[in-house]
């Protein structure tokens, strides 16, 4: 009899169990979560600086190849390598023996051809007045004349003689022919040189300012100016270029563009655009390779949205997911171009007013219906930025 008691009480309980399981279940299936909460913002325009940001590579802003006017054998170097040096300071001195020689003949040959033109010119002045008087021949008079133009015209050559040779002499010192930083020489004392050689002696260049030659591309330029054309972009006001160095930081100067070649390079198919910059420090060097970012206009309707509210699909196509009339989830295929401190730029499938899911994305699929809330502050940050 207890053993019965036993099993009844046990069989109680299970059905009990049971009972409060159903029960459970039951509440549970009334009381089911409701619609997903998601973070929204309302998309919105605004005029925004559109930047492009361009390789380039810098280059002195004056560049001068030091060779020699004069031949012979190098006697003294006056600079030392890889420091600032002036125009017109003496570099490289050449043996100047030989010239100083050519000088002094040259001034002999003057005072000789300017004794003969005083023989000259009094012969020529007596026989003047002699053919007055039929006293000499006319052939005789006009000899005389000759000799004394000849004369004249000798004193002109020894002169120019004397100013070559001075020249020659002034060219066995090499001096620099603009300022700047000189590089290293390729020669030394006791090397020989000779006029006008194809070897250079050595390279100055001009630092402060400095140029950086820019390279954009011709279909980029063909359509930018398209876009200004049909109004989708207003012509920048400034030519201000901003340069991110190879280590990703940004140069703590400003340049100016200067101009833009008129011609596209066959080879690369871009077009080079040349900006100033000032150097004081001498940071940028010749040859550096830079990005340079550059006002390309602004978007006076321009729709900014932040990068994450925009994926993927499988097709590599961007897609907003956005809340639509009904409450429902809906993906749109969208056209960015470039990103602007951390967001994108829409230029197709976004309009104004239209609800952007930014928060609770990895919560919904299309389709689903959600409960829009605002989103944080930090999360609908759409403010102007000024560069990418």
């Amino acid at each position: 009899m207890r053993q019965i008691v036993k099993v009844a009480s046990l069989l109680g309980l299970a059905l009990w169990l049971t009972a409060c399981g159903q029960g459970g279940s039951e509440g549970q299936g009334q009381g089911a979560p409701g619609k997903t909460e998601v973070g929204i913002i309302e998309v919105a325009v605004q005029a925004q600086a559109i930047n492009v940001e361009l390789p380039g590579r810098s280059k002195a802003f004056l560049e001068a190849e030091v060779r020699p006017q004069a031949s012979g054998i190098i006697t003294e170097r006056s600079f030392i390598e890889g420091r600032d040096v002036e125009k017109g300071q003496s570099l490289y001195q050449i043996d100047s023996a030989t010239y100083k020689a050519a000088l002094i003949s040259a001034e002999a040959d003057l005072a000789r051809a300017n004794a003969g033109l005083v023989s000259a010119k009094a012969k020529a002045k007596r026989f003047k007045e002699l053919v007055k008087t039929n006293a000499i021949s006319q052939q005789d008079f006009d000899e005389a004349d000759a000799l004394y133009k000849e004369a004249l015209a000798n004193v002109v050559v020894a002169k120019a003689a004397i100013n070559t040779a001075e020249i020659n002499l002034v060219y066995t010192e090499v001096k620099a022919p603009i300022s700047g930083r000189i590089g290293k020489s390729s020669v030394t004392a006791g090397a020989l040189v000779t006029a006008n050689q194809a070897d250079i002696l050595a390279k100055i260049q001009q630092l402060d300012p400095i140029n950086v030659d820019i390279a954009q591309s011709s279909a980029q330029l063909l359509r930018l100016k398209a876009k200004l054309k049909q109004g989708k972009l207003q012509a920048a006001d400034n030519a201000n270029v901003q340069l991110i160095l190879e280590d990703g930081t940004t140069y703590s100067q400003t340049g100016v563009l200067q101009f833009s070649e008129v011609t596209v390079d066959e080879g690369t198919g871009s077009v080079t655009l040349r900006a100033e910059f000032p150097n004081p420090d001498g940071v940028l060097l010749p040859g550096m390779y830079v990005r340079a970012v550059l006002n390309a206009g602004t978007d006076p309707q321009a729709i900014l949205v932040p990068q994450r509210a925009i994926t993927r699909n499988t097709k590599g196509q961007a897609v907003a997911m956005l809340v639509n009339a009904e409450g429902m989830v809906e993906s749109r295929v969208v056209t960015t171009a470039e990103v602007i401190n951390n967001q994108w730029r829409i230029t197709d499938g976004l309009a104004i007013g239209d609800k952007l899911i930014v928060e609770g994305l990895q919560k919904i699929r299309p389709g689903a219906p959600v409960k829009a809330v605002p989103a944080s502050q930090g999360a609908s940050s759409n403010k102007p930025a000024g560069q990418q």
